[in-house]
C-alpha cells in the first residue's frame, strides 16, 4: 500500500486539469464513505436518541420554521 507522503507528493504533481478531475472523484469517494458510515450508524441505532430528542422538540413547540 502506497504511502500517505508518496499520495501527497504525486497529487501535488498533478497537471491542473488532472488535480480538478481528483478533486471530484475524491469528493465524491468522501461523500460516499461518510454516507455508508451515517448508514451503519442509523442501522445501529445510534442516532435514535437525536432523533427522540427532535421530535420531542417539535411535539412541545420548541422548534422555529426556517
Amino acid at each position: 500500500m502506497p504511502s500517505l507522503k508518496r499520495i501527497e507528493t504525486e497529487v501535488a504533481a498533478l497537471p491542473d486539469q488532472e488535480l480538478r478531475k481528483f478533486s471530484r472523484w475524491f469528493a465524491q469517494f468522501e461523500a460516499e464513505r461518510w454516507d455508508q458510515s451515517l448508514e451503519v450508524d442509523v442501522d445501529a441505532g445510534k442516532l435514535d436518541a437525536f432523533a427522540a430528542e427532535a421530535l420531542a422538540r417539535y411535539s412541545s413547540g420548541k422548534c422555529k420554521p426556517l
